[in-house]
């Protein structure tokens, strides 16, 4: 079977949605070093802050069991609301679901811990539901290499688009000329970034040349 997602992923129709980033999780990881997600997952969400999307994030019982958020993404999304809860599909507690509703976006982008779990099922409660539901794969890690396969498998043959975190902003910003593109490529930390810079200068400068 077939799916596609119709809508074109914009500033203005995408919210991201990041799952149980917490400490204990994280440090059970395989298929990804602690590090490299960290760095991932702090990427997409300082991307997805200047491109002006709504975020929603979520815990799972903070203080019984996986701990709090890493403090890096803590501190790339400061004063912002973590939801604690105790259910195993985030969209299953109704203050994530209503937060994800009132976002109001069509487009949702899901990364979590684990992958097959946090990030999945919701993304496919979401595209149950009528959204188009996307998988930053690259800041969703799991516990072993089957896991990894098996909720990769799980997610497309529900119709979840898998996608890299960079690969979906890239897609968001749209035009490297836009004055916020600088800034989105800073915060996935390409090395290229500074050459948006040169880039927008050099159409700023053709602009008034003409």
């Amino acid at each position: 079977m077939t799916y596609a997602n119709p809508e074109p992923m914009t500033q203005d129709n995408t919210a991201l949605v990041l799952v149980d980033h917490q400490v204990g999780l994280m440090t059970g990881v395989r298929d990804y070093s602690v590090a490299e997600l960290k760095h991932n997952v702090v990427g997409l969400a300082k991307a997805a802050k200047a491109l002006g999307l709504p975020i929603v994030t979520t815990t799972t019982s903070a203080e019984m069991l996986w701990g709090p958020a890493f403090p890096e993404l803590v501190d790339a999304l400061p004063g912002h609301e973590f939801i604690d809860r105790t259910s195993v599909n985030a969209w299953d507690d109704p203050r994530v679901a209503a937060a994800i509703e009132a976002t109001g976006r069509q487009n949702l982008i899901f990364a979590g811990v684990s992958l097959e779990v946090c990030a999945a099922f919701p993304a496919m409660t979401a595209q149950r539901k009528g959204y188009n539901a996307y998988v930053a794969m690259d800041a969703s890690g799991t516990f072993s290499q089957t896991k990894r396969e098996t909720g990769l498998l799980r997610l497309s043959q529900a119709g979840v688009v898998v996608a890299d975190g960079a690969s979906l902003m890239v897609e968001i910003l749209a035009d490297n000329a836009r004055p916020v593109a600088a800034e989105v490529y800073g915060a996935l930390d390409m090395d290229w970034a500074m050459l948006v810079g040169q880039v927008r200068s050099s159409v700023v400068s053709t602009d008034k040349a003409a």
